[in-house]
């Protein structure tokens, strides 16, 4: 967020709308990360779900923690309660097919933050493969058990994710970092 090209972006009206029709309030950007998978730069991901934010300061409270520190940035794993407040666009600045590593969700599994005996239950189920055209706009909560496969092509596959919250006040004494 401090590129000002993406934190235009991030607040860019058309992204607000799709914020607002997602969940009828006004978000606020607060993280943005790029994903580039390339012929050359590809990896697997396996099914988890985003637990960890970026917060001004560790205080140890209920459900929250263990805590690491990536560039100068504190991060937290959350609880529940926070995590529900947290919605993430993902603008696809190439198209995601199936031939390059694209996201993999299971539907329904983003009620609560889960434990491993709870996810294992839930990997059972077939995921739903997230196909989008270049230009293409995913909302996701970060509770929804996803992955991505390696690429088995060439082709590109860019996203820049960006995280939006209510407000940086995202759980009693506790703030978030913009990252």
């Amino acid at each position: 967020m401090s590129v000002p090209l993406i934190r235009e972006l991030a607040n860019d009206k058309r992204l607000i709308t799709i914020l607002e029709e997602c969940t009828g309030k006004t978000l606020i950007p607060f993280k943005a990360t790029l994903f580039e998978k390339t012929g050359k730069s590809n990896w697997l991901v396996a099914f988890h779900q985003d637990t960890a934010l970026p917060v001004e300061k560790f205080i140890e409270l209920n459900g929250w923690g263990p805590m690491s520190v990536k560039e100068g940035i504190i991060f937290a794993h959350a609880p529940t309660r926070a995590l529900a407040k947290i919605i993430a666009l993902r603008i696809h600045l190439d198209a995601s097919e199936y031939t390059n590593g694209p996201l993999r969700i299971i539907p329904g599994s983003h009620q609560k933050r889960l434990g491993d005996a709870e996810m294992k239950s839930w990997l059972v189920k077939d995921p739903f493969t997230c196909t989008v055209e270049k230009g293409g706009v995913i909302a996701m909560s970060p509770l929804i058990l996803h992955a991505s496969s390696k690429s088995i092509d060439d082709k590109p596959r860019r996203v820049l994710h960006i995280e939006y919250a209510e407000s940086m006040e995202i759980d009693r004494d506790v703030r978030l970092a913009t990252a």
